[in-house]
């Protein structure tokens, strides 16, 4: 989607970003309006069709950058705990609980974009849900099976299929599994939620 943007205005398309990202995650594709955004990011509607042609292509962005920034925070999580294994369950805990510190950062107002995306899939053009997965869980969940997959070369792990074997342990420590979401402030359970993940996983996996 190529959108009509103008020169000398990086404050004005950040702030259309940002508000935007507020509502959609808030209010969802369908019911958030163009008025609302730009009253919320402080422009004009017609700053914001300097920047975006129409509201397809906002959202898009949105999801793009917003996802980009998670995956950033969740591959560096990756690298951070799986690239020097001093004992394997114990990092792979220290993952779980690295996803599960950035559902309650400031980064958090993503993962409410995607709950929006999930309830709204069949209204949001499928470029844009391409593009999000792609960007988003697609790219996670590649860098992880990548990680197992050397941990499967190092005799520490027994798969076939790395990109499943990601697949099982990105569900085994989801935040999902958490009944209560007020846990997510709970590092007791927090631990103990990821620490049985870890260990169905192990108890599949482990060579």
């Amino acid at each position: 989607m190529a959108g009509k943007r103008t020169g000398g205005q990086p404050d004005k398309r950040r702030a259309i970003i940002e508000g935007a990202l507020t509502l959609f995650a808030r209010d969802g594709y369908t019911r958030a309006g163009l008025d609302a955004i730009a009253a919320r990011a402080g422009v004009s509607n017609r700053t914001i069709y300097n920047h975006f042609a129409d509201k397809a292509e906002l959202f898009h962005t949105v999801i793009q950058e917003s996802s980009q920034r998670v995956a950033d925070a969740m591959t560096d999580a990756i690298e951070r705990n799986l690239g020097k294994i001093v004992d394997l369950e114990e990092d792979l805990v220290g993952l779980g609980l690295a996803w599960l510190d950035i559902l309650t950062s400031d980064l958090a107002v993503h993962f409410a974009l995607v709950r929006q995306i999930n309830a709204e899939a069949d209204h949001i053009p499928a470029k844009t849900l391409a593009a999000w997965r792609e960007m988003g869980p697609g790219r996670v969940r590649r860098e992880l099976a990548d990680r197992l997959r050397r941990l499967a070369d190092r005799d520490l792990l027994d798969l076939d299929d790395p990109a499943r074997a990601a697949g099982h342990l990105m569900m085994l420590i989801s935040a999902e599994n958490l009944t209560d979401p007020a846990t997510l402030r709970d590092r007791k359970e927090c631990t103990a939620m990821v620490t049985a993940g870890v260990r169905v996983f192990l108890h599949g996996y482990q060579r």
